[in-house]
């Protein structure tokens, strides 16, 4: 799997997938997906593609989580 850095560099986008359940899935250009809990968004607004650099502590927290899954 590539590091955060490798995934949000170089102008990277993301790419929304879907949402359900209170959560927007985004993927990145990698294709590593991971999700948004609009919960933690506030009045933020999500675009269909965006930077990657501003998802960093999202897709950090899922790569937490499966890292703990495979442990």
């Amino acid at each position: 799997m590539q590091t955060l850095k490798e995934m949000v560099s170089g102008n990277k986008v993301v790419t929304f997938v879907h949402y359900r359940e209170g959560a927007l899935t985004y993927k990145t250009e990698d294709g590593f997906q991971f999700s948004v809990p609009v919960s933690d968004t506030g009045n933020a607004t999500f675009h269909a593609e965006d930077k990657a650099i501003l998802f960093m502590r999202w897709i950090r927290r899922a790569m937490e989580e499966e890292a703990s899954w495979v442990r």
